[in-house]
Parts: C-alpha cells; structure tokens; sequence
C-alpha cells in the first residue's frame, strides 16, 4: 500500500459525523505494525494486552511504563504513517497527576505516539483524563469491562447488562468527554449498552465487544489471527490461523533438519568459483593433516 497521510483527531470527528467507520488493531512491535499500515488499519493500539501477547503474563497489571516504550517505539517505526496510542499501564497514572503527565509524555516524547489510553471512570481517572489533556495531549477514555479494574469487577466479566450498570456507563461516558477525552473506547458491553453510551456523547465511540452502533472497533491482533489461543474471547472473530501455519513451520524445519533435508549446499549455501573450493580443501587438508 502507497504511503497515506497520517490521520489525526480532527478526521476521526468528521468519520464519526459522516459515519464513515474507524479501523483499530493492537500491535506491540515492528513487523506487526508494518503489516497493519499496508493493510490500512487506521489507528494501532500499543496495548498493555502486551503484558499476555508478548511476555505471557497471566494479566496486564505486571506491565511497566519502560516495556511499553520500547513496544511503542517498535510500532512507530513499522508504522510511521498510522494514527498510534499508547496505553498507560497500571499504576502509571493512578497515583497523581504528575505520574499521568510525566507517563504520557514519555508516549509522545520517547516513542512519537498520536494519543494515550488510560481506564477506568472513577473521580481520580478523570481529574488524570483532565490534567493529561491540559498538557497539551490527545487522551482517550476507556470503560465498561476494564482489565486493570478487574479485581474489582470479579473479572474480565461483561459489564453494563442491567439498567443500572448501562446508566452508570453513560454517565461514565459523558463525564470522561467533560473531563477532556478525545475518544472513548468501549469494552465487553451488551450491544444496546454500548448504542445508549455511543448517543450520549459526541466524541467518537470505539467498540471491543461492544456491537455494532459504535464509530469503529478494535480486537487484539493475535486474537483475530489465530495467533493467541490460551484464551478466546466470545467477541473475537477469527480472520485467519496464523498459529497453525507457525506450527507447520516449525515442525517442517525441525523434520528436515533432523532427516538431512535442510540446507542443501547450493541451493541453501553461499557459491564460490570451483577453483576456490579446490585450493581451500587443498590448503586445510595440508595445514591440518
């Protein structure tokens, strides 16, 4: 795919007004991300989903802010034309809203990122949403099932399948563009939940598991291919097994290795004129005789 021109927050407002919908994909390093720009996905997430995808941690929460620069700087090179977030990880912005400022700004300054991420819709996240975009950053919001909080929700459960659950998400909503956000993203939600919290505000609506009424959708890079599989989440669609072919491959080469197969010298090895492998086999066999 040709280079395009970078997207910003201001097309992402006139997408939403002209319901033209918004592609978004996780990625966490170099040849991911160089993928998703050929494909033109229009928004990469450089996700504390990393914490499971790429280092196997149970959860997110043993992420560190140095992990995701370097995962953040990874995507920025592999897709330099792509609108890209970093993700705050836990405990980067709960504390103050010094740490917000000083962990979003190292997004920006340290790895060229387009915006940051952060959860949750208590009284402190959104003075940490108000103080990072009064700093001069794009923040998008993030709600319903929320990983960092999931102690406190009793797991990666769905979220907003009552009345009063799906009232508490829309107020959440509209406090979070009060408090400043750009986007918001929405997670794990009943489809009507997440059509009465895309209404009620008037700054794009990203779904993940949240229907279909949303300004565009995200899913986990390594979900969608078929590259994760401790754990598939109801949401996913699969597009691909990429899992499977890496498994062929490997158990190929391995086969071939073990049965001579691979390399074949000339066709798997560097060539020299005859002469030359003549006199190197003449001149080892008489040095080391």
């Amino acid at each position: 795919m040709a280079d395009v021109k970078k997207k910003t927050i201001v097309d992402f407002r006139k997408m939403k007004a002209e319901g033209d919908k918004i592609t978004w994909l996780t990625g966490y390093d170099y040849l991911t991300a160089k993928y998703e720009e050929r494909a033109g996905v229009e928004m990469i997430l450089v996700g504390d989903s990393a914490g499971n995808v790429m280092h196997g941690y149970k959860d997110t929460w043993p992420v560190t802010m140095d992990e995701m620069i370097s995962h953040a700087k990874a995507v920025r090179k592999g897709a330099p034309n792509t609108f890209c977030v970093g993700d705050m990880p836990f405990m980067s912005y709960q504390i103050s809203n010094e740490d917000a400022i000083i962990n979003a700004g190292r997004f920006i300054k340290e790895a060229d990122m387009d915006a940051i991420k952060l959860e949750g819709y208590t009284k402190s996240c959104l003075e940490r949403i108000t103080a990072i975009n009064d700093a001069g950053m794009v923040v998008i919001g993030h709600i319903g099932l929320t990983p960092q909080f999931a102690a406190q929700l009793g797991g990666n459960k769905a979220q907003g399948k009552s009345l009063e659950a799906a009232v508490k998400l829309v107020k959440a909503a509209k406090d979070i563009e009060a408090a400043g956000a750009s986007m918001i993203l929405v997670e794990g939600v009943p489809a009507i939940t997440g059509k009465a919290i895309h209404d009620a505000v008037s700054i794009p609506v990203l779904g993940i598991g949240a229907g279909s009424y949303m300004d565009g959708q995200l899913l986990i890079f390594a979900d969608m291919v078929g590259y994760f599989d401790d754990f598939t989440p109801k949401f996913v669609k699969k597009y691909g097994n990429v899992g499977e072919v890496l498994l062929k491959s490997f158990q190929d080469y391995c086969a071939e290795v073990k049965g001579g197969q691979f390399p074949i010298d000339g066709v798997h090895a560097y060539k020299i004129k005859e002469e030359e492998a003549k006199a190197i086999e003449e001149a080892i066999a008489k040095e080391f005789k």
